[in-house]
């Protein structure tokens, strides 16, 4: 009787047990209650998973593995692109290449913001302008295009050309300003038409800026750049109580700052223009594809449009466009976008019109040994610099950094309103294990630790001596400078014995063009080019990170 009352207790006392934990549990998982602590938190930022907006002009391109650098043909015996699997996360990219009306915009703005009339800002639209002149020939007629390839109406869906490296970075940072601000305005935090009727050199809007210190944004005009909340009618509860509105300015939790506009990496762009995912069959996957549509011919064999030509690029020598009437690409110079199939993830042009810039400074090889996840060459590393009061320090008319070419181009490299960058020093680097310095571009291949000529056993200075004159890569120094005056002083390197054009600034460029052979529309083979050098065959498109999961919603493989 006594072990049937201590049985029936133990019972008693499980339930009570396990309606507890059920309570509690409940409580946890209420959408104000944190899983850490169990608080009462802020839903909104309690919230997970929201979703990334695709900016203007991109589409979603869902990462994976992929062969890098293998073609089919190699017929120039290169040997720069050899093999490696390689991995890179989802990301976006644009859906065409760059247009002459989207860089147009570009000009536009920055002649508006930073009138060339005036002496501080007098080098920035010209030093952003195209170069019109890649049109010309010494044996050729081509003043039509030098005089109307940018500016004329009939040309303004056509890929932009003449932009070197430098200015499509650019071009990418001031595409990720105004697009963000653009959403700011549309949230609610900015004025209204702020970024149209309010902009000027001095009061520009920068999206690293306003993320680190909003107060100092549009010059700190504190009437554009609004808290959430100021100006509206306060809410009251159902006891006539005013309910406390949030007056904040938004950041990256907010969720609906947008990551930036880039280049993208040689292997995004290779990765996307191959379009692999199309290469399934009943869940199989057939292998990987000669060209960025499926097949070996560069013809279509559909029977509505069966041998039109499925890119635009060089038939053969001195045919540029067929035929007249015949089936061809339908274009002799470039084309306008869209004219030909998208690959398998909707992006237009991967294989012929224009070449296009990727953010990799080039090397022979791709080195997998090192990393085979996200793959890129060029890193600089730099962190926002921090003024005497502890505060960042925002770039103004009179500290405009400008950089002088090798041929004599002035490029501004940062603008009013922007915070000044420095490289990181040991503060950041100390006992780190995955970098130690500022620039990694030539990390393995072309620093001095890559040298034959470097000595482990001895000191840096040492080091410092002997590789001076012997650097990995010999390629020529180009030199420009000012002198007392003011005048440019120009310093051609006319040795005969450099032995190579690769080094630190010469980045790579991707896809066939309308002056290139089928042989280059295969998306793994790769060229290089000086960074800022422009020619009338290489443009480029943006592309810009993906955050959050690796792929959209799946259904169930039930379903």
């Amino acid at each position: 009787m006594k072990v049937n009352k201590i049985m029936a207790l133990r019972l008693m006392l499980s339930m009570l047990l396990m309606v507890s934990l059920a309570s509690c549990s409940k409580k946890s998982s209420s959408k104000s209650a944190s899983r850490a602590t169990g608080w009462n938190v802020d839903s909104k930022k309690a919230s997970a998973n929201k979703k990334q907006i695709a900016g203007p002009g991109l589409v979603f391109v869902e990462g994976g593995t992929f062969t890098m650098g293998k073609v089919e043909d190699d017929v120039m015996h290169d040997w720069n692109n050899t093999a490696t699997q390689q991995h890179v996360q989802s990301f976006y990219m644009d859906e065409t290449e760059v247009t002459n009306f989207m860089y147009l915009e570009y000009l536009d703005w920055l002649k508006n913001v930073f009138p060339p009339t005036e002496d501080n800002y007098k080098h920035i639209y010209e030093g952003a302008s195209p170069d019109t002149l890649v049109w010309r020939d010494r044996l050729g007629y081509n003043e039509t295009m030098t005089n109307n390839y940018l500016r004329h109406p009939s040309y303004a869906d056509y890929p932009v050309v003449g932009v070197n490296w430098l200015q499509a970075v650019e071009f990418s940072k001031w595409r990720t300003d105004r697009v963000n601000e653009a959403i700011l305005e549309k949230n609610g935090y900015l004025k209204k038409n702020a970024k149209t009727n309010d902009v000027s050199a001095e009061s520009s809007f920068s999206t690293e800026t306003y993320l680190n210190a909003p107060t100092m944004t549009y010059g700190g005009n504190e009437e554009v750049v609004l808290k959430k909340g100021v100006g509206k009618k306060p809410k009251t509860g159902k006891d006539g109580a005013v309910i406390e509105q949030k007056n904040v300015y938004a950041q990256r939790s907010s969720g609906i700052i947008l990551p930036e506009y880039r280049l993208p990496t040689e292997a995004e762009w290779e990765y996307a223009a191959a379009a692999d995912v199309g290469q399934r069959e009943y869940n199989i996957y057939k292998g990987q594809k000669k060209y960025p549509w499926s097949g070996g011919y560069t013809r279509s064999g559909k029977r509505q449009n069966k041998g039109d030509q499925l890119a635009n690029f060089k038939q053969g020598n001195g045919d540029y466009g067929g035929i007249a009437g015949w089936s061809d690409d339908g274009a002799d110079i470039t084309n306008a976008v869209k004219k030909y199939p998208a690959n398998d993830f909707g992006l237009y042009d991967m294989a012929g019109n224009v070449a296009e810039w990727v953010a990799d400074v080039y090397r022979p090889i791709i080195d997998n040994e090192a990393n085979d996840f996200n793959y890129f060459r060029g890193n600089l590393y730099t962190k926002n610099k921090i003024g005497k009061d502890g505060k960042v320090e925002i770039v103004t008319k009179d500290n405009i950094k400008y950089d002088t070419l090798s041929n004599g181009k002035i490029i501004a490299r940062n603008f009013p309103g922007q915070i000044a960058q420095v490289p990181v020093d040991e503060q950041e680097t100390y006992l780190r294990q995955n970098f130690d310095k500022s620039d990694n571009i030539g990390y393995r291949d072309g620093d001095k630790q890559s040298s034959k000529y470097y000595n482990f056993g001895s000191s840096e200075s040492e080091n410092d001596k002997v590789t001076a004159d012997k650097n990995m890569y010999n390629s020529p120094r180009h030199n420009v400078t000012t002198d007392s005056l003011g005048l440019m002083v120009r310093k051609y390197d006319k040795s005969s014995k450099r032995t190579t054009l690769i080094n630190d600034k010469v980045r790579v460029y991707k896809g066939g063009s309308w002056r290139d052979r089928a042989y280059w529309l295969d998306p793994a083979q790769r060229r290089y080019f000086p960074q800022d050098m422009a020619t009338d065959y290489i443009g480029f498109r943006c592309a810009m990170s993906r955050v959050g999961p690796k792929a959209e919603k799946r259904k169930s493989p039930r379903n």
